[in-house]
Parts: structure tokens; sequence; C-alpha cells
């Protein structure tokens, strides 16, 4: 990939999870934002010194969409962006969802929406993980 999405040169401070799971017929990804914004994202958070980009990706999509489940394979990529003036990077990663639970520690703060592979995109235009989509959905077969 090219730009800013694909492989940083830098190590990632962030972790991010892609979530699907089977829904009917179809794949669908588990989007989030805060009570407060409008523009949906997915789960990611600041890589905590003794972690690793894993243990981030999968305690992020707990904490802030309370769900578990099972990294597929190493990270699909990394995106960039600008936070407090500070260029951060992302590693993302896909997680089969096993578990979807009732309450979650950022639930209040929170919303959870699941959408079709196509919604997803759509709702992610904007946002620079978008380009890492095609990616999640080739190794998903779709």
């Amino acid at each position: 990939m090219t730009g800013q999405q694909g492989r940083s040169r830098r190590s990632p401070q962030q972790a991010a999870v892609l979530a699907v799971r089977n829904g009917g017929p179809d794949i669908e990804v588990c989007l989030i934002r805060r009570n407060d914004a409008g523009a949906w994202g997915i789960p990611k958070g600041f890589i905590d010194d003794g972690d690793t980009p894993e243990e981030t990706a999968l305690n992020e999509a707990w904490e802030e969409a309370g769900i578990h489940g099972q990294l597929m394979g190493e990270a699909i990529g990394t995106y960039e962006y600008t936070k407090s003036g500070t260029r951060l990077t992302v590693a993302v990663y896909v997680m089969r969802v096993v578990e979807e639970l009732t309450t979650w520690p950022e639930m209040r703060l929170r919303e959870r929406r699941w959408v079709s592979m196509g919604d997803a995109v759509s709702a992610l235009t904007r946002h620079p993980v978008r380009p890492l989509l095609d990616d999640a959905s080739a190794r998903l077969g779709l």
C-alpha cells in the first residue's frame, strides 16, 4: 500500500481492531462512536508499556465495544493520524467476535453498532482506516 496506510516504518503507538461476526449470510462489522460525536470508528487505544499491540487490540475491543474474540493473524496494516499535535501510528487487526457482552466498561460513553461490510465502508469513508477495509475483506474471503 502507499501513502499513510500499509506498513509504517515507525512502531505503532496504538492498536485497533476491526471486529467481525457472521450476521446471517453476511459478515458484519462492529463500529463504535462516542455518544457526543457523530463520526463512527473502530475500537483503538494506546499500547501500554509491557503490552503487545495484539493485547491492546483485544483489550480495546472489550473496553470500548464490549466484545471478545480471536485475532485473525497479524495486523492487516497501519494508518497514521494526528492527535493533539502528535503524529500517531495505529496497527489494525481483524478479530472474529466470539462473545458480545450486554455491559462493558465504556458503555455509557460509546454506542456500538453492527453493520454490513459495505455499510462499514460507507460509514468510514473519511476515517484513515478506510483503505484497510479492502485488506480485511480479502482476509475474510469476501
